[in-house]
C-alpha cells in the first residue's frame, strides 16, 4: 500500500477565458481525499493566469486530481511540494 498524498503544492497555468478561481477551488474540493484548497494568483498575462495552489487532504488522489484540472482548462507547470505519509511534516525555519 502506498503512503497517502497528504499535501501537493502546484503551479498552475489556467488559462483567462474559463472558469474563474473560485470555481476551481470549489471544484477540486470536492474530489475525494481533499479536505482543502488554497489559490493564489502569482501573475496575469494576456491569455494565462499562473497560479500557486496548495491542495491538502487525508489521501488526494493525484491523477484524479491531474483529470479535473484538465477538465478545468488547466496545467500542471510544476510540482513545487509533495507531503506524504501518516502526518503532514512542516519545513523547519531558518535563522538569519
Amino acid at each position: 500500500m502506498q503512503a497517502p498524498l497528504r499535501r501537493l503544492l502546484l503551479d498552475i497555468l489556467k488559462p483567462i477565458k474559463g472558469p474563474s478561481i473560485v470555481d476551481v477551488a470549489r471544484s477540486l474540493a470536492s474530489l475525494p481525499g481533499v479536505d482543502g484548497v488554497n489559490i493564489t494568483v502569482k501573475e496575469i498575462d494576456v491569455d494565462t493566469i499562473t497560479l500557486s495552489m496548495t491542495i491538502e487532504g487525508s489521501n488526494i488522489d493525484f491523477s484524479q486530481l491531474q483529470s479535473k484540472l484538465e477538465e478545468l482548462g488547466c496545467v500542471i507547470h510544476s510540482i513545487d511540494q509533495v507531503v506524504a505519509g501518516k502526518k503532514i511534516i512542516e519545513e523547519p525555519r531558518l535563522e538569519e
